[in-house]
């Protein structure tokens, strides 16, 4: 696997955790009437935390990665075939 490849990878895997963990926690702004920003969206998330999902996102995305290249660094599946 060359650098780039591994680079290729990690990105993958980080958008689809990102995506998958995107939606946890979240409260939309008819939840919180007490919000008080005006003519926002009702359905808009009054706190996305989206820093927090961001770093999860990172650290699971580097654990799924890491068992990503060691099944391909092993050889148990051949690629170039």
């Amino acid at each position: 696997m060359n650098p780039a490849g591994a680079v290729v990878i990690y990105i993958v895997w980080w958008w689809v955790i990102f995506l998958a963990v995107l939606p946890m926690n979240v409260e939309g702004r008819w939840e919180k009437p007490d919000d008080g920003v005006e003519g926002a969206d009702p359905g808009a998330p009054a706190d996305p935390r989206l820093k927090q999902k961001a770093w999860l996102a990172t650290r699971i995305a580097f654990a799924f990665w890491l068992v990503t290249a060691a099944i391909i660094l092993s050889g148990v599946f051949n690629f170039l075939d």
